[in-house]
């Protein structure tokens, strides 16, 4: 069977977890210590930022992100409407309001060129997410923040490495989330998140708000919250940053299979010298997608479904955005399937899933 295997995955680099381990297990001190410290200052210099805070988990990175932007009641947000339930939870959870726009069909993400029409005086930030590894036109989205003089945060909890015209994915917005969820390119092995930006001001407003919303201990300058990245996390991320890079090549090797073998009844990632894409997730679409997916689990392969619900069909949205009408958003998600492409998964299992669905 290939599938999904996390203790595979993680198996490399289990002899320096274990070394990470026993230093903080040593250590006696196991929140906000010197692995915190140490893994923001490294991932900060591989993001080329200025400041990276780490938090509990990827939710969090987002929402704290817009609750320091201190947004009145009620203001707007632009998201794409085929992204991950946890973006626009983000909004919701500060009193927010998630305006949908469509992504492009061909790339997954967000569309620049339906942001305008989406500006209302009440628009106050653009979130954009990287989906499945592949960075949205952030020159573009850009030109549209400034003009409209519109913040900018993106979601990066599957962009790990990822450029577009070779600037880094975490450093274009005021803000970045990151999750580092055990599935990522930069997985942890529990929940972990982290938050980038290049602003001063900005980045101590996360590390007050991370901490029940104290710079000293004891003194509460505002309400924050208790989401602080664990120091065992941390210490297990600053031993995988290290082989990011490898992972990523491996996955874009892979990703290479795919695009060079598959037939041409797959709609596959599109490809172009703007983007270098880190493949978290490798999908495909295909308007047989459910028997696609039945076919190859009863030869051995399991597959994912990213996602089989829009966000504006998810019962938790009623009442919030289910007034918004997406039907780029619902094609894709009815059609789109995630193939095995893990650090673990080798070019032959690669091309044993190619030689299958070629005969589907």
């Amino acid at each position: 069977m290939i599938t999904k295997n996390l203790q595979k995955l993680n198996a490399p680099f289990f002899n320096e977890y274990e070394t990470a381990f026993n230093e903080v297990m040593q250590s006696g001190w196991y929140v906000l210590g010197k692995k915190v410290e140490e893994f923001e200052k490294n991932y900060s210099a591989y993001c080329n930022v200025k400041h990276t805070i780490g938090v509990a988990n990827g939710l969090d990175a987002l929402t704290l992100s817009l609750k320091a932007l201190k947004f009145e009641k009620g203001s707007e947000v632009l998201v794409p409407s085929n992204t991950y339930i946890a973006t626009i939870l983000s909004i919701v959870q500060n009193d927010l309001k998630p305006i949908l726009v469509e992504p492009c069909i061909e790339t997954y993400n967000i569309d620049p060129a339906k942001l305008e029409a989406a500006i209302t005086p009440k628009t106050k930030a653009i979130m954009v997410v990287h989906l499945y590894g592949k960075m949205c036109e952030m020159d573009k989205i850009n030109v549209v923040a400034k003009k409209y003089n519109l913040k900018v945060i993106e979601d990066c909890a599957q962009s790990h490495g990822a450029k577009f015209k070779g600037q880094l994915s975490g450093s274009f917005g005021d803000f970045a989330a990151h999750s580092f969820y055990p599935t990522k390119n930069l997985g942890a092995m529990g929940d972990a998140g982290a938050v980038t930006t290049n602003d001063e001001a900005l980045a101590q407003e996360i590390k007050t708000l991370r901490n029940y919303g104290s710079k000293i201990k004891y003194y509460n300058e505002q309400v924050g919250v208790n989401s602080r990245l664990d120091e065992l996390q941390a210490a297990l991320l600053l031993v995988k940053l290290n082989y990011l890079d490898k992972i990523n090549e491996h996955k874009r090797k892979l990703a290479n299979l795919y695009a060079t073998g598959l037939k041409t009844d797959f709609i596959k990632p599109v490809v172009h010298a703007d983007y270098f894409d880190v493949f978290h997730i490798y999908c495909i679409r295909h308007p047989k997608r459910d028997e696609l997916k039945q076919y190859l689990l009863d030869k051995g392969v399991k597959t994912e479904i990213h996602y089989p619900v829009a966000p504006v069909r998810q019962l938790a949205m009623k009442g919030i955005i289910d007034d918004q009408v997406t039907p780029i958003a619902e094609e894709i998600h009815a059609t789109t399937l995630s193939l095995p492409i893990s650090y673990f998964h080798t070019e032959a299992d690669i091309n044993w899933v190619i030689e299958l669905m070629n005969q589907f």
